[in-house]
């Protein structure tokens, strides 16, 4: 029998997590003996030959549910069902799919972000499939903004799951990535020592220390939006410095009271939520590194004009 697309896969996924933690290979092997699958078909790889098709697609179940908030991982590489895993199930469902998932606020807030709406198994489909009304490179685009956003996803999930000494550090990285701090030991140096009221740190704006980025970082589940007053703490605590520019880094999102607060200041204060903060990491390679890079070529028309 064919492989089950991962949405059809999304029950039984649920089901084993509900019978404790588990890890993708041990439920994956377990799914692949119900369903009777051929040894052909369980060593079946995507068309990069990176990864297992079926190992791939009980990643994908599990990813999209951990977004609906009906399985967790509570350590590295083990999921569980959750709670609301455990209720769902309880109503006895015939199939969970990304159209029940979107019954979740959760879900549906994650499934509406830009690239969110486009589904794993349709980019894997569209880039087999010989009739697709898509082009390549509309493929290879589709194909990229779905990975980019799990793994966006995937990167504020496991920065919540660290300590908050890493998240400072994480911040050092980031600033020496994107060119702040001089080197990774001034950086160091300077965040996380100042101390000063509302000031995480401080990190030099150029490798002369010409001028300097008060710091302050908060690492807050993406329930705990920041308000107002803890960004009014900070530029109180910048203008008892003399200091002039800011960066507020949080893992969660800021209410529109602070973000309207902070355009309105002559103080220059950089907002950084979760969401930003991912973005940057991916693109300064903070926390991330390259899998695989294609190459795309086109003909050189140049080559074979007729010059004659």
């Amino acid at each position: 029998m064919a492989i089950p697309d991962y949405q059809t896969l999304m029950l039984p996924v649920l089901s084993l997590a509900a019978e404790g933690e588990t890890r993708v290979p041990a439920a994956a092997q377990i799914i692949a003996d119900r369903l009777g699958l051929s040894q052909d078909e369980r060593e079946e790889m995507l068309p990069s030959g990176k990864q297992r098709l079926l190992h791939n697609r009980v990643h994908w179940a599990k990813f999209y549910m951990s977004k609906a908030g009906l399985v967790d991982s509570p350590r590295r590489g083990v999921f569980v069902a959750t709670p609301a895993g455990l209720a769902l199930l309880a109503k006895q469902p015939s199939r969970i799919d990304v159209e029940t998932l979107k019954e979740i606020p959760a879900f549906a807030e994650f499934h509406g972000q830009a690239g969110a709406n486009v589904e794993p198994d349709q980019v894997y489909a569209a880039l087999v499939a010989t009739s697709s009304d898509a082009t390549p490179e509309e493929q290879i685009d589709a194909a990229y903004t779905v990975l980019t956003s799990a793994l966006k996803a995937d990167l504020l999930q496991r920065v919540l799951e660290q300590s908050p000494a890493f998240f400072e550090r994480l911040i050092v990285e980031l600033l020496v990535a994107m060119g702040y701090g001089g080197s990774h030991e001034d950086a160091a140096r300077q965040l996380g020592k100042s101390g000063d009221g509302g000031i995480d740190g401080i990190i030099d704006e150029d490798r002369l220390g010409l001028d300097r980025i008060y710091v302050q970082a908060k690492r807050y589940a993406a329930s705990s939006s920041v308000g107002r007053p803890e960004v009014q703490g900070f530029v109180g605590s910048l203008v008892g410095l003399g200091a002039n520019k800011g960066v507020f880094v949080t893992t969660s999102t800021f209410s529109k009271q602070a973000l309207d607060y902070a355009r309105g200041l002559q103080q220059r204060i950089i907002l950084i939520d979760g969401a930003r903060l991912t973005e940057l990491m991916v693109e300064f390679g903070v926390g991330v590194r390259a899998s695989r890079i294609i190459e795309v070529k086109r003909l050189d028309e140049d080559f074979f004009a007729d010059e004659a």
